[in-house]
């Protein structure tokens, strides 16, 4: 019995590695959220599908475990990584008193290093990854998790920075950056990353907490060090005789 657990990066094979292609390839089954299985719908055709949506991911993995113990080869993909807030440690939650099916995880290009990558160099030194969704994290936590990252002047890669309901968590994180941080600090924001209408802006801490963003978006808040280098935003990892 196989499970493969596969990170798509952005979605659609030229964001890829030919590793999760193949693995694709191999499967006759494949679940994921509706969106991602569009994005790759030319890599799936043909197989069959469970999609679920937004908040049913307990389903969707327990779906595709029953597949897997119903003799099929099951792929379930996620954007970005699936290690990084992906699939993979649920799946093998999901799986645990099922030691029989084998769960390969496929590493994608999650969003902090693909939209980093739009921007120039932003995570060049330490970075920390939060993600400002309050769903599954206390807000608390992740309060204090902002403030953590500040104290060791680490750049952080905000995911899941807005939604409909959640309209001023990037204003309250931009404010606990404040409280160690000028007011100038080089940030940026990628939305779309490596998808149509692919967008970014380079901007400051201070003018960040009245950006709007939304769940398509990922924010990255320079350190005291980041600064713009021919219109990029760079964190100089530091060395001698530059």
């Amino acid at each position: 019995m196989k499970l493969y657990c596969i990170g798509i990066g952005p979605g659609g094979a030229g964001q890829m590695t030919n590793r999760a292609v193949r693995a694709l390839a191999d499967c006759d089954c494949v679940a994921g959220y509706g969106l991602y299985l569009d994005l790759i719908a030319e890599l799936i055709e043909g197989k069959e599908r469970i999609q679920t949506g937004m908040t049913r991911e307990v389903d969707r993995c327990t779906a595709a475990r029953d597949a897997a113990k119903a003799g099929h080869t099951v792929a379930v993909v996620s954007s970005g990584d699936a290690g990084v807030y992906g699939m993979a440690g649920l799946l093998f939650e999901v799986c645990a008193d099922d030691p029989e099916i084998e769960i390969e995880v496929i590493p994608g290009i999650t969003a902090a290093c693909s939209g980093g990558a739009v921007l120039g160099a932003p995570l060049t030194n330490d970075f920390a990854c939060i993600s400002l969704s309050d769903l599954l994290t206390p807000w608390e936590v992740i309060e204090q998790r902002l403030r953590g990252a500040a104290q060791g002047d680490f750049c952080i890669a905000l995911y899941n920075p807005a939604s409909k309901k959640r309209t001023d968590h990037l204003r309250r994180a931009c404010d606990i950056r404040l409280e160690t941080l000028s007011p100038e600090t080089v940030c940026g924001t990628v939305r779309n990353i490596g998808r149509e209408g692919e967008s970014y802006t380079l901007t400051t801490l201070g003018a960040l907490r009245d950006t709007a963003v939304d769940m398509l978006t990922t924010v990255f808040i320079g350190n005291s060090r980041t600064r713009v280098i021919g219109g990029r935003m760079v964190t100089p990892r530091g060395y001698r005789g530059v």
